[in-house]
């Protein structure tokens, strides 16, 4: 893993060969897609969920968005607290609304996850986000709004670090491929070549072999269960669900995907890729218990549908940028995922 240091440095070098946009952004605009990340663009950080009241931790936060060469604008509420969420959620809403209504505002970046954003759902002004197309950038809790806005703004957002995330050269890569220069890449988990990398974590393993296209959909399974019954979930029909967990026993695993099969998510999707289950181990010694593998297989394998595990998507140090409603191809048995349109314009 990079330290923050070299990280900063990272993206400061990258940032700072990045070109304009190119003629043929106008065009993509018009079917509403946000705009693409140029450097000196300003924007906004916003804490939808858990709280940071550390001042101390938000400039950090800024110095990693001023590296990418972008200008951090902080919401009007960033630090307050409400119990363990940033603050009450009718704070917490107004500042989404608010960087979305903000012309001066290119993207919006979740400086953390934790739980909450489900809570502000019904707050949200969805016809002033679909009016003003932007990406908003995050992941774990941020599941909620990506869904959200995937339902009801009809944009395509990125599920991706947040902005107080670690940023490794991997993560800064992909994101700025995506987010900056309107790239449609192929990803597949780099081979690990030294020693100190924990291998597991670089190693996809094929659950049922095929491809699948299908528009890009998922996020923190936690998160996506708990949404289930409520409006705030897109179609999935036709989808490539990706999902991800962190701090999970394999039994909860089962219990959520049961969850969507019950649902009927799992019924309609084209594809699975289950990415990073982070410290998804029992509490105990459990002999006869099930891994999170097995859990996936028993669930997975009689869909008859491409599906693979151990994609760079979660709570690691390094991840994938996944655009979430645009267009995918995967290829189980390769362990990729290629991005099948730019997300923006």
């Amino acid at each position: 893993m990079l330290d923050r240091r070299t990280a900063l440095q990272g993206i400061a070098a990258g940032a700072a060969m990045l070109a304009l946009p190119s003629s043929t952004a106008a065009a993509r605009a018009a079917a509403g897609k946000p705009p693409r990340l140029r450097p000196g663009d300003t924007v906004g950080l916003i804490e939808p969920a858990g709280f940071t009241d550390d001042a101390f931790d938000l400039a950090l936060v800024e110095e990693t968005v001023r590296a990418m060469g972008l200008v951090p604008k902080p919401a009007p509420h960033l630090l307050q607290r409400y119990g363990y969420l940033a603050g009450r959620d009718e704070a917490r809403a107004a500042d989404v609304n608010a960087m979305y209504a903000d012309d001066d505002v290119r993207a919006v970046f979740a400086v953390r996850g934790g739980w909450g954003c489900a809570r502000i759902l019904p707050l949200l002004d969805y016809k002033r986000i679909a009016a003003h197309p932007k990406l908003l950038i995050g992941f774990s809790d941020i599941t909620a709004l990506h869904l959200a806005f995937a339902a009801h703004a009809g944009f395509a957002t990125v599920h991706g670090p947040n902005a107080a995330s670690s940023w490794g050269e991997l993560s800064w890569n992909a994101f700025r491929q995506l987010a900056f220069e309107g790239g449609t890449p192929t990803y597949r988990n780099p081979v690990a070549t030294d020693d100190r990398l924990v291998q597991a974590r670089w190693r996809t393993w094929t659950i049922r072999p095929g491809r699948a296209r299908g528009r890009l959909l998922g996020g923190n399974l936690t998160v996506l269960a708990a949404l289930m019954g409520t409006p705030y979930l897109p179609d999935f029909k036709g989808a490539i669900l990706f999902l991800e967990d962190t701090d999970e026993a394999p039994y909860r695993i089962d219990r959520m995907l049961t969850q969507l099969a019950l649902g009927g998510v799992l019924g309609q999707v084209a594809g699975v890729v289950f990415g990073q289950c982070t410290d998804c181990r029992a509490s105990a010694p459990s002999y006869g218990g099930f891994t999170v593998t097995e859990v996936l297989k028993q669930h997975l394998e009689p869909l008859g549908i491409p599906a693979f595990q151990g994609a760079l998507i979660g709570h690691v140090a390094n991840q994938f940028s996944l655009p979430v409603g645009i267009p995918a191809e995967i290829d189980a048995e390769a362990g990729t995922i290629r991005i099948m349109d730019p997300a923006v314009a």
